[in-house]
């Protein structure tokens, strides 16, 4: 066993010793494409979505150097037809581009050393070889002599173009490395298959892929392989009950990204936390912090203000994310700011109608720390006085809550945008952001004969009322009452063990200006 050429399973050991969510199905995938034309597949997932315990996955599963049927032989390729005639039958190279950073001792020479590192070891293994230079050369003349193909894996593929994001010199470098590798006449007789992970999909130049040959899943399009970008539904309900923690807690903090083949989808490491430590919290900051979210937002790119603002107070945005050149550096527009925090995980995205959200409660924490901290003081500002916003509801100070629903409403909204309830719900959900703290935020709650607009449920333990929003366009706040009370809307907390505040908002069209009421409901 070696550090590159077949260096074993005892990462995916430590990985089956730990809480281990079933995923060897990826397996049957990676088996149907060797030696095919579709052999090369790149993964693109977000930090804390298990890119490196699916890369020792493999590397286990393939490693000719070791016996990992021990390790698979309770998993769900286990009983896949593929599973015996290519269990540890190949030589693996595995690279983890985040080490060759770390350890060259300087960035610049990340791709020399790599093919340095690489090539002192396959050389020791074919000492009867002339020696080279060139890591895709020495492969190939490996293969001439002993007809041998390789099986590559390589963890965080893209970590040179966000670690060394302005030398464009050494990121040419590597992508040569890569086309000598795998966009060669070479390639067909050296590689047997190749997969990449990493955040960034395959960076584009121009309107073309660097790598064209290879077959992307990504945030964007994660296609057949959707169940495996993070623990699906059924899978988080079956932790959860095992664990014994609160399912629909679970989905609240952790669901939100959703694609075509598969509409829930949670993350992994988060969960994970939550049920090691019995809690649910935000488990986002433990790996990384809210000054790379901050960075992108605090851009001064148009609209993306609004943006950010609107999907605060829950709203979906449109995007383009054709733009987007997979980089952190070609960042020309609100949408490709966008695109980016989709595959960085702080947004979800919808492919059918091409929009992006805030996916689940942990994100929006983060975006509301990055915002209260970042350049545009005037939605710090607002998110601040949320706070104030929400004890002079809880004071029934409705002059107060218009006046600040007024503010929310003139610094924050595009003018194109406020024009309808559901602009005004948005609006409304975004200055009551401080509600994430002590409640639930219930949109269109079936209640009584109707929908209430927006339902705060206080969490477990907190000493917080219920609060009932009813919104109005050109109408008036009493008549929002009038309908919370005709519609029976309230009957449905009979017994929650909490107060009951009705709050009644209307905006008038003409004038401007917001309305509201508030009252005690007593069942």
């Amino acid at each position: 066993m070696g550090m590159y050429l077949n260096l074993g399973n005892a990462g995916f050991q430590s990985v089956r010793k730990g809480l281990y969510v079933d995923k060897s199905g990826l397996i049957s995938f990676i088996n149907g494409t060797l030696g095919t034309k579709d052999k090369l597949t790149c993964v693109s997932r977000p930090r804390r979505f298990g890119k490196s315990f699916t890369a020792q996955m493999l590397c286990a599963y393939y490693d000719k150097s070791c016996d990992s049927r021990e390790l698979f032989q309770d998993l769900e390729i286990a009983s896949d037809p593929t599973y015996e005639k290519y269990l540890n039958k190949y030589d693996v190279i595995y690279l983890d581009i985040t080490w060759f950073i770390s350890t060259s001792g300087n960035k610049k020479n990340t791709v020399s050393y790599l093919q340095e590192q690489v090539l002192k070891e396959l050389h020791s293994v074919y000492p009867s070889l002339e020696e080279e230079e060139s890591l895709p050369v020495f492969l190939s003349k490996i293969n001439e002599k002993t007809n041998q193909k390789f099986i590559v894996i390589i963890d965080e593929w893209d970590a040179l173009f966000r670690e060394a994001k302005d030398d464009t010199k050494l990121q040419k470098e590597y992508i040569q490395l890569l086309r000598g590798l795998f966009k060669s006449s070479q390639t067909d007789k050296m590689i047997e298959a190749a997969y990449m992970t990493g955040i960034l999909p395959v960076k584009k130049y121009g309107t073309q892929s660097a790598l064209t040959d290879f077959r992307e899943y990504t945030m964007l399009a994660p296609k057949k392989l959707a169940r495996y970008v993070g623990f699906t539904e059924e899978e988080v309900q079956k932790l959860c009950s095992q664990f014994g923690l609160d399912f629909a807690e679970a989905k609240k903090w952790y669901d939100g990204y959703s694609f075509s083949k598969i509409k829930s989808i949670y993350s992994p490491n988060s969960v994970i936390q939550a049920l090691k430590n019995e809690e649910f919290d935000n488990y986002w900051t433990e790996t990384e912090t809210y000054e790379s979210l901050k960075i992108y937002i605090d851009m001064d790119e148009d609209g993306l203000k609004e943006a950010i603002v609107q999907m605060l107070g829950g709203a979906r945005c449109s995007v383009d994310a054709g733009t987007f050149q997979n980089d952190m550096t070609s960042i020309k527009s609100r949408d490709d700011v966008l695109t980016l925090l989709v595959h960085l995980g702080y947004l979800a995205y919808d492919a059918k109608e091409k929009t992006v959200f805030i996916p689940n409660e942990e994100v929006r924490q983060e975006f509301v720390r990055a915002v209260k901290a970042g350049k545009h003081t005037e939605i710090a500002k607002l998110v601040s006085a949320s706070d104030r916003l929400l004890q002079d509801t809880l004071n029934m100070n409705a002059e107060k809550v218009a006046a600040a629903i007024q503010e929310a409403h003139s610094a924050s909204t595009a003018p194109n945008f406020y024009n309808n309830e559901q602009a005004l719900r948005s609006t409304v959900r975004f200055a009551y952001i401080s509600c994430v703290e002590e409640f639930k935020d219930i949109q269109e709650l079936p209640s009584g004969t109707g929908y209430a607009d927006v339902v705060y449920l206080p969490k477990k333990n907190s000493s917080m009322p219920v609060m009932v929003v009813e919104l109005k366009w050109n109408k008036s706040a009493g008549g929002a009452i009038e309908q919370i009370k005709n519609r029976n809307y309230p009957q449905i907390f009979d017994g929650y063990g909490s107060d009951i505040l009705l709050v009644g908002i209307n905006y008038d069209e003409k004038t401007k200006k917001h309305e509201c009421v508030i009252e005690k409901y007593i069942l």
